[in-house]
């Protein structure tokens, strides 16, 4: 590991000290990989090789239905590890979802020996595993639980009212997978906040006017 990398490492898992000898063997064999956008790198039945810590740019995990539906798990952001990667390799099991890139993406890769290896001899990985594994587990039965009992147009509402600016750069295909619905339904929804004045849609792209109508909508429903 160069000096770039160690800082990497460093920066986004600093539980995970490089100079501390519990974690020298996870240190040598981590692997740094730089992925292109758009590129899959599991799906449904994949056997499970690697753990892969994110230090740049997003994964996508999702689920497809028979009909072709895709539905958003989580994704896998600088800092974090992929929740599914770590139970298939707990339960030596292959991938039930699939994952790829969505923008590019640098990471560290352990292989599943190694993994095994400091699971057991390395308490500090032991936490991080674990801890990781239950604050993205919690994530994911939450936003499961949301687009089972809570309507589209609550989340909807609410995912406009907590963008981080007012001028958010998505196609209604995207959000309708990120909130777990068909994207006619989801285009209705927002012709009619459009029609409040709540919005604004533009090509590849929504406008919010009225964050504070949004939010009270989503709290309301």
């Amino acid at each position: 590991m160069n000096e770039y990398e160690s800082a990497l490492w460093r920066r986004h898992f600093p539980e995970l000290d490089p100079d501390d000898p519990l974690n020298a063997d996870l240190v040598a064999a981590a692997k740094p990989v730089r992925l292109p956008p758009k590129q899959v790198l599991f799906r449904p039945g994949s056997p499970c090789r690697h753990y892969a810590l994110v230090v740049e740019g997003r994964i996508r995990v999702q689920l497809v239905t028979a009909s072709g539906r895709e539905v958003l798990l989580y994704q896998v952001v600088p800092g974090d590890a992929c929740v599914l990667t770590t139970a298939c390799l707990l339960g030596r099991s292959a991938y039930p979802a699939e994952g790829f890139t969505e923008t590019e993406v640098q990471a560290f890769l352990i292989d599943h020996v190694t993994f095994s290896v400091c699971l057991n001899g390395s308490p500090p990985f032991r936490r991080f595993v674990f801890e990781r594994l239950s604050q993205r587990l919690t994530d994911v039965i939450a936003r499961l639980e949301a687009v089972a009992f809570t309507g589209v147009e609550e989340r909807l509402a609410q995912r406009l009212a907590q963008a981080p600016t007012r001028e958010l750069s998505i196609t209604h295909q995207s959000l309708a997978d990120e909130l777990g619905c068909a994207r006619e339904v989801l285009s209705r929804h927002l012709k009619r906040f459009e029609r409040a004045g709540w919005i604004r849609l533009r090509r590849g792209g929504i406008d919010i006017l009225d964050p504070e109508a949004l939010a009270r909508l989503s709290s309301t429903l």
